[in-house]
């Protein structure tokens, strides 16, 4: 199901077939060192992870991370929208290949989906977590308009967190 298009850009959901990406994606050496390990070492696995998470927010949720691919269907990174345990906002993340880096993808998506939150889903407030020294991202986070508001410890209670606002 594609959720949104730019110029370069398609965002859709994931899904089982999506799993040899994932399974890349969640081995890159800086999204563990940015986001964390998730642990995920196997096809089968990265099925299991795709389904478990990313199908299922799609079903409670009505959103979740969706796959970015270029309009050539090449899989780039992922960008969405997230429900946590852990804190009561909505929250915004993206994470790409290394070949993908520096391309603007990661702004050109994050700008779509922050704009299907407002609109479609009438999201008054949107946050987001970095890694205190993940200057890439923070850049797109400032270039969308969120503002840096405090050190957390949300996801792993000992590392320290920068999150970010919107509203």
């Amino acid at each position: 199901m594609i959720i949104h298009e730019t110029n370069r850009l398609r965002l859709r959901h994931l899904s089982g077939a999506d799993a040899p990406f994932m399974l890349q994606l969640l081995n890159d050496p800086d999204f563990i060192r940015n986001i964390g390990d998730r642990k995920v070492r196997t096809l089968a696995e990265a099925s299991q992870y795709v389904l478990k998470n990313n199908v299922a927010s799609y079903e409670q949720h009505g959103f979740g991370l969706y796959l970015v691919e270029s309009k050539q269907g090449v899989s780039l990174g992922i960008c969405g929208l997230l429900r946590r345990e852990c804190h009561p906002h909505v929250e915004l993340g993206y994470a790409f290949l290394p070949a993908a880096r520096g391309l603007n993808y990661a702004f050109e998506s994050a700008r779509a989906v922050v704009d299907h939150g407002r609109t479609s889903l009438q999201l008054p407030r949107l946050v987001a977590l970095t890694a205190p020294d993940n200057t890439a991202s923070i850049r797109v986070l400032e270039k969308l308009g969120f503002r840096f508001d405090r050190m957390v410890q949300w996801m792993d209670p000992e590392r320290d967190s920068r999150l970010f606002v919107l509203e």
